[in-house]
């Protein structure tokens, strides 16, 4: 008996394992689509919060701007009278110095570029003659203007901020202007500076050169840097944000903004690294609330695994001793609880009964025939009645001997006795190891071919019609047959047609002259009933 190798997996272990590896991707899915959003979140929401920041300052610093130039209007319409009057000039920058609070010094320069009154007057510039780039530039200009931040005598980086004066007649007399420190203490230093830095964030402030003009470490204050923010995304927008690369060694998130009126941009920036630390305790705290539900479901899942696969594990125990006495019953108390199984164990008890009954049958009716050791009818119908239960198709061969009365008559029953047996012999020697072979009486006999084609059974029934022919008997000498096959093919027509078409084709044979084979189609054989029946 063949024995099948039993695999290592049963269905219980694939159906627990498809659950576990479900329930595992989908949390990991979860959990990555979990970073996956969030992160986005954090760094959207800091590059948006940065881009808030930078714009509010700029928004500041432009507002200073535009107060600091109003004053300095104010102050040179108060001097349209003349620069000549020292009491009017010194008094006006006193009360700009101390009163608004604005700059660090205030001048008052004539169109030759004299110095005709300062304050503090402790810089002791006045009756000196200017030359600066800053002082050159609203002489020429002649219009109100923020010059570029520029290395004062004392070492100072400023910005200087102007008006030009004008007589009454319109004659241009100078400019009255203020100095902003960007190193030292100013007021634009504490509007830039209220942030704090504790998370790692920084701002800093550069002009139109990448300059920097402020930032905490007051040592990069008046150096050039790199420039963090492309010169086309300022073009495209006056505020934006944008993910750095690298700043001082790690990834950054940079929000900026424009200062419109000198040109400067503001930049705040915080370590992508910073914004993200939140990201890893978040996710912990969703693998804490997801595992106790995972590990439930798990549970659930190989419970289900086990309900589901134990009707068919013990049909599958049951399938291998099928033969076994009182198996019937055991499988009928198999709770098969849903379709599946349910149809499964239906199948395996109708085979069981259908096995049974035929093992049953065939030990009480097949028989063989005592002088050539063939099936006997009994034998055949019970062949017959399970080819017909399983819808199996047959080709049927109708043999027989020809002249068998003049054998009997010539040289007794005893040698037509070893005729029979010597063509049963060559009939089994000569057939499948699946045909049926039967003795139907007398010198009749017939072979049942199982799903064999026409071509196949007109091959079998010439190589046995040849090798009786060509076999030379002691006594008789040589013997011939003659054959009709026809064909069952279980498609709904009755099987004693089949039986019919080869008796048919067998009188053909004869008719023909034996020691022949014919083949009756369908249409021949139907006539030739018909002829009969008349």
């Amino acid at each position: 008996m063949l024995r099948l190798k039993r695999p290592r997996m049963d269905l219980r272990s694939l159906i627990t394992l498809l659950a576990v590896a479900s329930i595992v991707i989908t949390l990991a899915n979860s959990l990555y689509a979990t970073w996956r959003v969030q992160r986005e979140v954090l760094i959207g929401n800091t590059l948006e919060a940065n881009r808030v920041y930078a714009t509010k300052l700029a928004s500041t610093a432009e507002m200073f701007f535009q107060l600091a130039q109003s004053q300095l209007a104010y102050s040179a319409k108060l001097l349209e009278g003349g620069l000549d009057d020292d009491a009017l000039t010194l008094g006006e920058v006193e009360r700009l110095d101390k009163q608004t609070n604005s700059f660090n010094s205030v001048v008052v320069v004539d169109a030759g570029g004299w110095v005709k009154a300062v304050s503090p007057e402790s810089l002791m510039l006045k009756g000196m003659h200017l030359t600066s780039n800053s002082t050159q530039e609203a002489l020429k200009a002649r219009k109100p203007l923020i010059g570029k931040p520029a290395m004062s005598a004392a070492n100072n980086l400023v910005v200087f901020v102007s008006s030009p004066v004008w007589s009454k007649t319109g004659r241009y007399l100078g400019f009255v202007g203020g100095t902003i420190y960007l190193k030292k203490k100013s007021i634009l230093n504490e509007l830039l500076g209220e942030q704090f830095y504790r998370d790692g964030s920084s701002l800093f402030v550069v002009d139109d050169e990448n300059r920097v003009l402020y930032h905490q470490n007051s040592k990069l204050i008046g150096q050039k840097t790199a420039s963090i923010i492309p010169e086309r995304l300022k073009q495209k927008s006056s505020n934006g944000y944008q993910q750095v690369g690298e700043v001082n060694g790690e990834p950054m998130l940079a929000g900026f903004a424009t200062v419109p009126t000198p040109g400067w941009t503001v930049v705040a920036l915080k370590p992508t690294k910073t914004t993200l630390a939140p990201l890893s305790h978040l996710l912990m705290k969703v693998l804490q609330h997801s595992v106790p539900f995972a590990l439930l479901t798990l549970l659930c899942a190989w419970i289900l695994a086990r309900l589901i696969a134990l009707p068919l594990w013990q049909l599958a125990r049951k399938a291998s001793r099928m033969d076994a006495p009182g198996v019937s019953g055991e499988i009928s108390g198999i709770r098969a609880w849903y379709y599946e199984a349910l149809q499964i164990k239906r199948t395996m008890l109708a085979g069981i009964g259908l096995l049974q009954d035929k093992i049953g049958q065939l030990k009480f009716e097949v028989q063989t025939d005592p002088l050539t050791s063939l099936l006997n009818r009994r034998g055949l119908s019970a062949v017959l009645e399970y080819f017909l239960a399983t819808r199996q198709p047959f080709a049927v061969l109708a043999l027989d001997i020809d002249h068998f009365k003049r054998v009997n008559d010539t040289w007794g029953h005893n040698v037509g006795d070893e005729v029979i047996k010597s063509v049963a012999q060559q009939l089994s020697t000569s057939s499948r190891q699946t045909d049926v072979v039967c003795r139907n009486g007398g010198e009749e006999f017939l072979m049942i071919l199982p799903g064999a084609q026409r071509d196949i059974a007109v091959t079998i029934a010439e190589r046995v019609r040849q090798k009786v022919a060509q076999q030379e008997l002691e006594t008789v000498g040589n013997i011939t047959l003659s054959v009709g096959v026809a064909f069952w093919d279980a498609k709904g027509e009755p099987m004693e047609r089949a039986f019919k078409q080869a008796d048919d084709a067998l009188y053909q044979a004869k008719n023909a002259g034996r020691n022949r084979v014919v083949t009756c189609p369908p249409a021949a054989a139907e006539k030739n009933r018909i002829s009969h029946s008349g």
